[in-house]
């Protein structure tokens, strides 16, 4: 699990990574990171990101692969390279956190079936609402 600072929805998630894709020569979306994660085989076997946007775990991103990034100040970094398919989830609450959180497989939101990811997103505060009570 990841907070996508500055990140008003799941489809401003979209836009800024095709942006930020552009920089790379394979095209792929990536996430910078100050900390390598300690489960990088894990991740990397079967892994995604889940993405707190508003308070609400919306989406998540598979893993493909970790790369070394060596800052302009010398420190060193993790890149996830990431699917550029960003798969939407049940909404799940999360309070305020700081690095990572690893979820169980029994813990990770449920992906949207297909004809539902296309739906128009219900507004965070009510989807909030009603994940928190187990309406969804």
């Amino acid at each position: 699990m990841k907070l996508s600072a500055g990140t008003e929805s799941v489809d401003s998630l979209m836009e800024w990574q095709k942006g930020f894709a552009k920089r790379f020569t394979d095209g792929l979306p990536r996430h910078r990171t100050r900390m390598w994660p300690k489960k990088e085989a894990d991740i990397v076997a079967a892994g995604s990101i889940y993405w707190v946007i508003k308070g609400l775990i919306q989406c998540r991103q598979r893993v493909l692969r970790m790369e070394e990034h060596i800052a302009d100040d010398g420190i060193r970094h993790c890149l996830l390279v990431l699917d550029p398919e960003i798969v939407r989830t049940t909404t799940s609450p999360r309070r305020p956190f700081q690095g990572w959180r690893y979820l169980s497989p029994d813990d990770a939101p449920r992906d949207l079936p297909k004809g539902r990811a296309a739906e128009d997103p219900l507004p965070p505060e009510l989807a909030g609402a009603l994940a928190e009570i187990g309406v969804i």
